[in-house]
């Protein structure tokens, strides 16, 4: 066994350490002095120094440097808050396919059959696997000539991505569905061109009864945007009436892409959001603040009704669109209260290790009424909740509605709403039932509005207000249960009327708050978060 120079690891991982301590203060000896004021940072640090030590000289196995450095950097971004973290190399590469919205492949959905086989379940429509005439339920059997016996789906999957203009033969066994088992698969094979392959965040899309669009997006990646953008125009074309968004277990995406969505349903110049970072060294906001206001005209006309459906995993830039279109009355929004993921998180990439990055919370973003709902959620205008088991059993129809039949994937089984026969395990999606129902009550925004659009000074409030408006609730019935019934008859009292003239309170706007939006907040000019 080689001998292990156990100081020169300990300098050279130490003095690691220090540099990331340095990159998660921004690198300024300001900073580093600033935070000596309150802290001694190398002190603080001296711990870890310690540890490191006493595992190069004392463990029982050869250290691998490697995986301790990222171990330590996994620990020490997982302590910040829930969305900061380390970024592998793998992460990272993934991470930038989905929110960029393409990847280089062939386009094909795969998953393992009963008897672990790699099985075609979706090639996806103009995709290069679609061109060559692979459909769905064949077996991989082989990937340029490697068996994939034994193979799991994301061994398989790396082996088929690979850059565009390069080519991957595929092995197939093609065999009917109702063939008898005894029927042997046709063996075919395949040279499918690699390409550019486009990522789907519509994962449902369909006219309604009564003639109401319904989307349902999983996320917002680049292109969320202009697929919505021209889903409802398809929608229009087909006189529809009004619409209904489904950002239900949607978990964010791209801030930018939020914007992008919102400018689809509000007017040029309208408030989508903004975002708070650390106050600068200075003392002045930070640099990085960023104002984003719609850019340009909507898609969907004026007054076409808007329900917007979320529940507890509608989290950050769906809450994004969900709180802005709630605020300016342009949606209507019905489920339950969402996720409460009101920070922001930038990509920063590392040099050291190789192409690795972390993912560091820099700012909380506000909603245009200026409160951050960051662990607190925004609450519906309808409230319909559905339990855990309800969302599982859903959750399982709409998937066997299109498992044996991939082309019904965009027209999913949610009950009476959609085009399935009813039977007695049918279930029903309420939120979305309840959602047809409103809309079918009356064809005028306005009257919509007036009579279940909530004061969003109610639905949307920070965490800290929604614990104090809890408090005084409970300690309001526990005054109103002590409080001892009058046995002795009293005398009828004038009625009294509210005053019609008095307004209410709104919460107080953040004095810091940026001021406006001019050139210097437009998209090009900030680096991109990813969420």
């Amino acid at each position: 066994m080689p001998r292990r120079n156990s100081k020169s690891e300990f300098v050279s991982l130490l003095g690691f350490l220090l540099i990331a301590v340095l990159l998660l203060t921004n690198g300024f000896a300001a900073r580093i002095s600033a935070e000596e004021k309150s802290v001694d940072v190398y002190r603080e640090i001296e711990p870890i120094g310690v540890v490191l030590d006493t595992i190069l000289r004392e463990y029982v196995r050869e250290v691998d440097m490697p995986k301790v450095v990222q171990g330590a950097l996994i620990g020490m971004m997982g302590s910040l808050d829930r969305n900061s973290s380390f970024i592998t190399a793998e992460d990272l590469e993934a991470m930038r396919e989905d929110t960029k919205g393409e990847f280089e492949g062939i386009g094909v959905s795969i998953q393992p059959d009963a008897d672990g086989n790699i099985m075609v379940f979706h090639p996806l429509p103009g995709s290069p696997a679609a061109a060559a005439g692979i459909r769905p339920f064949d077996k991989i059997i082989a990937i340029d000539g490697k068996s994939t016996k034994g193979m799991t789906t994301a061994d398989a999957a790396n082996l088929i991505k690979g850059p565009r203009g390069t080519t991957v033969n595929l092995t197939i066994h093609r065999k009917e569905r109702n063939a008898a088992p005894e029927v042997q698969p046709e063996v075919l094979n395949f040279t499918v061109n690699r390409a550019k392959v486009p990522l789907e965040s519509i994962k449902e899309a369909a006219l309604l009864k009564g003639g109401v669009g319904y989307v349902r997006l999983s996320d917002f990646k680049d292109n969320s945007g202009r697929d919505l953008a021209k889903k409802l125009q398809e929608f229009l074309d087909q006189g529809m009436k009004a619409f209904i968004l489904d950002l239900r277990w949607n978990p964010g995406g791209l801030l930018t892409a939020s914007k992008d969505a919102c400018e689809l349903f509000l007017p040029k110049g309208a408030l989508v959001t903004y975002t708070k970072g650390r106050t600068a060294i200075e003392g002045g906001p930070n640099k990085d603040d960023l104002r984003l206001l719609t850019e340009n005209g909507p898609v969907l006309p004026d007054g076409l009704p808007v329900i917007i459906l979320v529940n507890r995993n509608t989290a950050s830039s769906a809450e994004i669109v969900t709180g802005s279109l709630q605020f300016h009355e342009r949606a209507l929004v019905l489920g339950e209260k969402t996720f409460g993921k009101g920070s922001v998180q930038t990509i920063i990439p590392m040099k050291t290790p190789q192409n690795t990055a972390l993912r560091l919370t820099t700012a909380l973003y506000y909603t245009p009424a200026d409160v951050t709902i960051d662990h607190q959620g925004i609450l519906p205008d309808i409230e319909l909740a559905m339990t855990q088991e309800q969302e599982e059993s859903l959750a399982k129809q709409m998937f066997e509605s299109f498992k044996e039949n991939p082309e019904n994937q965009y027209h999913q089984n949610h009950g009476s709403m959609t085009e399935y026969p009813a039977t007695d395990k049918t279930v029903e999606d309420i939120q979305l039932k309840r959602a047809v129902e409103v809309l079918g009550e009356d064809a005028v925004w306005g009257n919509l509005i007036k009579k279940y659009h909530r004061d969003v000074h109610e639905t949307q409030m920070t965490a800290e207000a929604a614990e104090a408006a809890k408090t005084k609730e409970q300690a309001a019935a526990e005054k109103s249960e002590s409080a001892p019934e009058k046995t002795e008859p009293s005398l009828p009292v004038p009625e009294t009327k509210a005053n019609p003239d008095a307004a209410p309170v709104p919460e107080n706007t953040p004095t810091d708050a940026p001021k406006d939006g001019g050139a210097e907040n437009t998209d090009s000019d900030f680096k991109e978060p990813v969420w």
